[in-house]
């Protein structure tokens, strides 16, 4: 369920921010309008303000403070000399709409109320102080526009007969929990009320009136849907509110925080596995594993298995079903059981039809057994950085017609990731070192591939941050030290082809951001600027569309142009990479379409997530699903 605030959706797992200004201007006009600016520039949905007709509001004799309680003298006193004038209103409403943050404001009284509604407002906010007063309430219910009710002071009753005042008049609202002290002591906040509240209404918010932004944050995570909190330029000021409010440094974190958590809130529907978990279960997790030769045609018993990391193969949650059955294949001890052998029929690879060069990406040791069961046109070495020590003579004998790409290593020894870019000068001549080696493996290759005329080389060259994406003007800095990188390499008869990234890659099983080869705009301006030809790794850009809003395929037509080599797998949501083809977001067939326009030679492999896995088999699925489309 969700419902809009002007142009925002309230209620779809996106919480509301209301930055309440109120009377913290103190009458100032000036200081109203500097509000709203740092409103706009800490990310607050709405700058909030209150409006009264005081005579309307108050009693005469309150007025003529004839013998009048001693709080109440004060606040009037207040609110006579901090009330801005209607004409201000429409000043700050206006200003509001310019600079692309919601005006709302309290109205304590009807004369109010059809002021604001002449200024065409989308919201209204009740203050705690009238949820009680059903006359102003259905005068606001009237306008059918949402309102914002805040039940502090209020009992549990009132705040019933106030909701079945507003079902009965059909009203779109929401209730936030509240404490009307200023500020108010933790004891007495009760923020478990909320699950109460949501029993007698299903929008439910937070008004907080405490010290710091803690619990507000703790607000978020039991299911707030808008949080409001009372802004300051300094808490020292004159006036009751300032004391409970926050400064503009305090909304900042504040906001921060509660992006954070709304993010890492989920949907709750399901339980599932992160892309930093699914690396993490390979290295760390239980497989099944054979506990010695096995020939095709055994029955398997427990004396034929054990278990043993990493978690590449068959969970041994599964080792009952396994038990029993007839092996299908031969296997080594120590290899892996996997799915398939609890199925009766095998995936093979066959020979596959496509319009481009087609391949699969192989390691140094798995080379010989694929290159007996499947001949593509393209072969990519994908090299870790303990394969650079290696001597590949010793795995590839002969020579063979195909052609062969190489993808470098991320990591390089000593838990170094490499990085082009860096602004780190030691550290990226370390990268540029490692990288000369990887060209000078790819020169050598050649020897085995001579129908290969000039490698592409596929690298992720760096610009990651640990912490936090980087800022937009220094991201220059960081393609000309790429620049620079190119310069200092020998790439004489090879070609470094970028990859196209996502903007939050996964290394050593945590998230990192990724801040440069994200966005296609960027691309092709340095592409163009460097002589670049990039590999396109569609899932990758996929999830970066789906990041941002971007139309990906609009994004696959800037892109496509500029593209050497594709990288194939489907992609959901924002981390999920090297999906199987066809159990993502992505239309292959429209792909193939722009893709078949824009580089109709560009050659492809499938990179399916642990698709090497069982003796390639993630790669033969992928293959039988993408022929027809490119």
């Amino acid at each position: 369920m969700s419902f809009k605030i002007g142009n925002k959706v309230v209620g779809n797992q996106r919480i509301y921010v209301i930055a309440e200004i109120g009377n913290n201007h103190n009458g100032s006009f000036e200081r109203a309008i500097e509000m709203i600016d740092q409103a706009v520039e800490m990310g607050a949905d709405c700058a909030k303000f209150q409006m009264r007709h005081i005579d309307e509001v108050y009693r005469k004799r309150s007025l003529r403070k004839d013998g009048e309680d001693l709080g109440t003298e004060y606040i009037i006193d207040l609110l006579a000399r901090f009330e801005l004038s209607v004409e201000h209103h429409k000043k700050l409403f206006d200003y509001c709409q310019q600079k692309g943050i919601e005006y709302l404001c309290t109205p304590w009284d009807e004369k109010s109320v059809a002021v604001l509604e002449e200024f065409g407002v989308s919201a209204y906010k009740v203050a705690s102080a009238d949820l009680t007063n059903i006359p102003l309430i259905n005068r606001l219910a009237r306008t059918k526009k949402t309102l914002i009710l805040s039940t502090g002071m209020s009992t549990t009753e009132e705040v019933q007969a106030t909701v079945n005042f507003l079902n009965a008049q059909q009203a779109n609202y929401v209730l936030l929990h509240c404490n009307s002290t200023y500020p108010a002591p933790l004891h007495d906040i009760n923020l478990k009320w909320m699950a109460e509240l949501r029993k007698i209404h299903p929008f439910v918010g937070y008004s907080g009136h405490e010290r710091g932004i803690n619990i507000s944050l703790a607000a978020v995570g039991l299911g707030a849907c808008i949080i409001e909190r009372h802004f300051t330029l300094d808490r020292l000021m004159e006036g009751p509110d300032h004391a409970a409010s926050l400064t503009r440094a305090e909304f900042g974190q504040l906001i921060e925080g509660i992006r954070e958590i709304e993010e890492a809130l989920g949907d709750g529907l399901t339980r599932k596995l992160s892309q930093g978990e699914m690396i993490n279960r390979e290295n760390l997790g239980k497989s099944i594993v054979a506990a010695s030769d096995i020939r095709s045609g055994t029955i398997l018993t427990l004396d034929h298995v054990k278990i043993r990391s990493p978690g590449q193969g068959l969970s041994p949650q599964n080792l009952s079903r396994l038990l029993g059955r007839t092996i299908q294949r031969d296997m080594k001890e120590e290899d892996f059981f996997f799915a398939s052998d609890l199925a009766d029929k095998r995936i093979e690879p066959r020979d596959y039809q496509f319009s481009r060069p087609w391949g699969v990406p192989v390691r140094y040791h798995d080379f010989k057994e694929y290159s007996s069961r499947i001949k593509p046109d393209i072969w990519e070495f994908h090299l870790s950085y303990s394969d650079m020590d290696l001597n590949p003579g010793d795995y590839i004998v002969g020579e063979y017609t195909e052609e062969f790409v190489v993808h470098a290593p991320e990591l390089f020894s000593g838990s170094r990731l490499m990085d082009l870019a860096t602004p780190d000068e030691k550290y990226r001549k370390e990268s540029i070192i490692e990288t000369q080696r990887v060209i000078d493996i790819t020169r050598a290759l050649r020897r085995f591939f001579p129908n290969t005329q000039r490698p592409m080389i596929v690298a992720n060259i760096g610009g990651f941050t640990m912490d936090e994406p980087l800022p937009k003007d220094v991201l220059e800095g960081y393609y000309l030290r790429f620049a620079e990188s190119l310069q200092a390499l020998d790439t004489e008869g090879v070609e470094l082809i970028p990859q196209t990234m996502a903007p939050f890659p996964w290394h050593f099983g945590g998230q990192r951001y990724q801040n440069i080869f994200v966005h296609a705009e960027e691309i092709v301006h340095w592409c163009n600027r460097l002589n670049l030809r990039m590999c396109f790794d569609i899932s990758h850009s996929r999830l970066t569309c789906n990041h941002f809003g971007l139309d990906f395929y609009e994004f696959a037509r800037q892109i496509a142009p500029y593209t050497g080599h594709l990288h194939l797998g489907d992609a959901k949501g924002v981390n999920g990479e090297g999906l199987q083809i066809g159990e993502g977001d992505i239309n292959f067939k429209h792909l193939g379409e722009i893709l078949s326009e824009g580089c109709p030679n560009a050659s492809f492999i499938p990179e399916i997530w642990q698709g090497h896995k069982n003796s390639g088999e993630g790669f033969w699925t992928a293959l039988e699903r993408l022929e027809g489309t490119l």
